[in-house]
């Protein structure tokens, strides 16, 4: 299954979660699409929760099936929680670091800035949005990047860069200091669902 490349907003609305980050998403109509509007979230069946939850995920980063599936594997050779392993991987991936340092306004316009060679890792050119990252790498743009509009606008808009991360404006550079802690994940997934959906 390829990676969803269509209008977020609807799945925003349909998972009641701003995959895109920002938030906008919701603020007008924090409903599902659709004629009944507001009235119409219905009960799950627990496979279907289930379901929503990973597919939550799987948008939120903009992986497709295949990738989310690898990472997923991967997460339960880790010791300790699966799901949480799981979390930390997907947050330890490039594009995703990117668009935490607030280089990027969304992790699809961060993803963008990699692929088309903007961003450095530890002084050497990396184009791979999934590259995973290790506490202590340094993420920097490339000297022709420095001054692109859409990554000085993403910056004046952020506001936040997460703990686990160290953002120095002046240089645009960020080194990811340690792994993130759960709280600092994202509190609107319950992983453990998608643990279940896998175990089946």
């Amino acid at each position: 299954m390829a990676r969803y490349t269509g209008p977020t907003w609807k799945k925003s609305r349909r998972f009641g979660v701003s995959l895109s980050g920002t938030g906008k998403e919701l603020e007008k109509r924090p409903y599902p699409p659709g004629e009944h509007g507001p009235t119409q979230r219905r009960k799950l069946s627990e496979y279907g929760e289930q379901l929503q939850e990973k597919q939550k995920l799987r948008y939120m980063y903009g992986l497709n099936e295949k990738q989310f599936l690898r990472t997923f594997k991967q997460a339960g050779n880790l010791p300790g929680v699966h799901g949480e392993n799981f979390l930390i991987l997907l947050e330890s991936r490039l594009d995703n670091i990117v668009y935490r340092l607030g280089l990027s306004r969304t992790r699809k316009g961060a993803r963008q800035l990699v692929t088309h060679g903007h961003v450095k890792v530890d002084g050497g050119r990396v184009d791979v949005p999934s590259y995973r990252l290790k506490p202590g790498q340094t993420i920097s743009l490339r000297e022709k990047s420095q001054n692109l509009s859409v990554i000085n606008d993403a910056l004046e808009a952020s506001s936040f860069v997460p703990e686990f991360l160290n953002f120095d404006e002046d240089k645009k550079e960020g080194t990811y200091t340690r792994y993130p802690e759960r709280s600092e994940l994202p509190s609107e997934i319950t992983e453990a669902l998608i643990v279940e959906f896998y175990s089946r």
